[in-house]
């Protein structure tokens, strides 16, 4: 709600006094992830939208002061070789393989994540068999995605057919190229099967293309396991890379030597420093390379993954779900009945690291007086108040749990802070109207 609204105060316990929040405080002191948020720049804020960007890691300053300082300052061009700038785009690929089950030689590092959906689309269409004549989209996906999906199969004279992610494997044919699949819904927060969704498309003879944004650095990712054959995301959500980092993309190795990128670009050439007329692709990942990396963006990115040292993904599953449990067992004791509900699944095989929910229940549905979406205004105040998510049109409140740094007392404070600015809009819509009964009516036969 916003600032200038005047609604009744609901006093609560301290957080000392609350049930919930001793027990938060004991769950926090052990686990393997227990010190890892010292490892990042943080505050007194409850943080949950490192599912938008990451929080800032403490090796990242340094590393960026030394690239300018030195690197840039002093070495200049010499640093493409002597500081080793030409290879960082597959070398930080390979400290990003492991958090997504992708053996070496396998991930590049580079561009924007729809730059590298629009080279994996493309690329895969151009491998696909004789007589395809679509592409699947998942029907939820981030537009971004598939607006550059559409592009691509214009491109090349196909038509792109929306498909939700459990329907797939009965929707594909073997006039099917590919199919472009979110591993996370972004706006539910719920987890697609890999493993299943690729065997379905393999069978009939369609590749699959996966959307990691959600999903990698927030749970156990299986892309050699699941036999995935492209595969793009962003760095900077749950593998804290900054704003605008850098994405990667993963070519599965024995489609490298087909895979033709439709960004031919000179980092990408076999021999980049020839200057040959004509395009010759380098050997292996290096072809989803296209021109001269960023620098500054892609070594901030490299000093952000030193968080993950001594880190397990499994560890960070299971951090994950125990917070994101705690959390909706926490709005389920704070929150008034019926204001907020989750579409977050509640099966944990089928839920990504964030909860989204439902926020409606109003006299004027899920819409305040002028147009202000009842979730839209609920998210400002928390923020307000110190607990930043966000919100998605119409009636979303999304919060997304990075267990490097997310603590069970943050998850606690957000629940308990969300359930006070429901129950204060709830006593606001029950009191009563100070013009008294009928003031509504007869101004607007006034303004008749």
């Amino acid at each position: 709600m916003s600032e200038s609204r005047e609604t009744p105060q609901v006093p609560g316990p301290a957080a000392g006094t609350r049930k919930q929040a001793v027990r938060a405080a004991e769950l926090d002191a052990v686990g393997p992830l227990a010190t890892t948020r010292d490892r990042f720049v943080l505050d007194d804020t409850v943080y949950l939208d490192g599912n938008s960007l990451g929080a800032l890691p403490r090796s990242v300053p340094g590393r960026i002061a030394e690239v300018i300082n030195h690197e840039w300052g002093e070495l200049r061009i010499r640093s493409w070789t002597e500081s080793g700038w030409w290879t960082a785009p597959e070398r930080i690929g390979e400290k990003i393989a492991p958090l997504i089950g992708a053996a070496p030689g396998q991930v590049v590092v580079g561009d924007s994540t729809s730059i590298n959906v629009f080279k994996a689309v493309t690329g895969g269409i151009r491998m696909a068999g004789k007589g395809c004549t679509e592409i699947l989209v998942d029907a939820t996906t981030f537009p971004t995605d598939g607006y550059i999906a559409r592009s691509a199969a214009r491109m090349a004279g196909l038509a792109v057919r929306p498909v939700e992610p459990a329907r797939i494997a009965d929707e594909v044919t073997e006039r099917t190229a590919l199919a472009l699949v979110n591993h996370v819904d972004y706006r539910t927060g719920e987890l697609n099967d890999m493993a299943q969704i690729t065997a379905a498309l393999h069978t009939a003879g369609a590749l699959a293309v996966w959307d990691l944004c959600h999903s990698a650095g927030a749970l156990p990712v299986a892309l050699d396991a699941c036999g995935v054959d492209l595969a793009v995301g962003c760095t900077y959500k749950y593998l804290n890379g900054g704003p605008g980092s850098p994405a990667y993309l993963y070519l599965r190795e024995s489609l490298q030597e087909r895979f033709e990128s439709p960004l031919p670009g000179w980092n990408s050439h076999a021999d980049p420093f020839g200057m040959e007329p004509g395009y010759a692709p380098a050997d292996g990942v290096l072809r989803g390379r296209v021109g001269t990396p960023d620098i500054l963006s892609m070594l901030a990115l490299e000093a952000a993954l030193e968080a993950w040292e001594g880190v397990a993904i499994e560890d960070v599953r299971t951090k994950s779900l125990a917070l994101t449990d705690f959390f909706l067992e926490c709005v389920a004791e704070y929150a008034p009945p019926g204001w907020v509900r989750s579409v977050t699944p509640e099966e944990h095989r089928r839920r990504g690291s964030q909860v989204s929910l439902a926020c409606s229940r109003k006299r004027s549905a899920a819409v305040e007086p002028g147009g202000t979406p009842l979730a839209g205004t609920v998210m400002a105040e928390l923020i307000r108040r110190g607990v930043v998510g966000d919100f998605r049109h119409p009636d979303v409140l999304r919060f997304g749990f990075t267990p490097l740094y997310t603590t069970f007392a943050d998850a606690e404070r957000a629940a308990w802070v969300l359930g006070e600015v429901l129950r204060e809009q709830a006593a606001a819509e029950s009191a009563p109207d100070p013009a008294g009964p009928g003031a509504g009516a007869a101004a607007d036969g006034a303004a008749g």
